[in-house]
């Protein structure tokens, strides 16, 4: 492995029951790219994002953060399973944002922002404070960190969920389907802080339906159906000019 692969995905298999949801998934992100995975739902994207920070484990294949092997550790041929504390420690390395905001409602913007910090990397309160001002300052929400996540827009506190996951210092951030639970009048304020975040230089893997997003700030556009890559490319030349029938008859749909 070269040190510019972020991300690596080698033969990427993942069953549920007798479902193959993933049915060999090979994928390279270079470190400080964004990596936009779209299509239509069922097609496996939220899964394999899962399958990224071991939330999901895989039935097969290899995917690699940074040069580690997540959630195993290789000896010879054999693959072994990490303990749920060496797969947490990996987690930490890796930012994620939800659908859903999954904020504490019984803490401040701040408070969540804090929390992982102090609670899980045992970060003293005066720096996991100072930090989360900042982190809060630039997703746009410097004069809401005494708020509630109930005080909150949608779109605000999907902003304060990127602060938190930005608070842990991920190496690598994935975003499932950030802006699908927000109005979308809120869209436009989560896609400006993940803009603002590519071109400080993070490495992103965002699955979305943002085609203007993958457009004008995805260095790589991954087409996904049915478990498998179908295309990839860069973003102007796939939304321009897909090569493969089903990525047409997607864009059609969806442009």
């Amino acid at each position: 492995m070269t040190m510019t692969e972020m991300v690596k995905a080698e033969g990427v298999h993942k069953r549920f029951g007798r479902l193959e949801v993933l049915k060999g998934i090979d994928l390279v992100v270079p470190q400080g790219q964004v990596c936009v995975v779209i299509g239509p739902s069922g097609s496996g994207k939220s899964t394999f994002l899962r399958c990224v920070n071991h939330l999901e484990k895989i039935n097969s294949g290899r995917i690699w953060v940074d040069g580690e092997l997540i959630g195993y550790a290789q000896r010879g041929e054999k693959l072994y399973e990490l303990h749920e504390k060496q797969v947490a420690r990996q987690r930490r390395q890796i930012g994620m944002v939800f659908q859903r905001f999954n904020l504490f409602p019984h803490l401040t913007a701040l408070e969540n922002v804090m929390e992982a910090p102090v609670q899980v990397a045992g970060q003293p309160k005066q720096q996991a404070r100072k930090d989360a001002l900042e982190f809060l300052s630039r997703v746009g929400l410097a004069s809401k960190v005494d708020s509630y996540p109930n005080q909150l827009s949608g779109g605000q506190q999907q902003r304060v969920a990127i602060a938190r996951a930005l608070a842990m210092r991920p190496k690598l951030m994935l975003f499932d389907e950030p802006t699908s639970a927000l109005d979308p009048e809120l869209v436009g304020e989560v896609l400006e802080a993940m803009k603002d975040l590519a071109k400080a230089g993070m490495t992103m893997v965002v699955v979305t339906h943002e085609i203007g997003f993958a457009r004008e700030v995805g260095d790589q556009l991954v087409f996904m159906d049915d478990g498998l890559i179908v295309e990839s490319g860069k973003p102007r030349d796939v939304i321009a000019n897909p090569q493969h029938p089903r990525t047409r008859e997607f864009l059609g749909r969806v442009l």
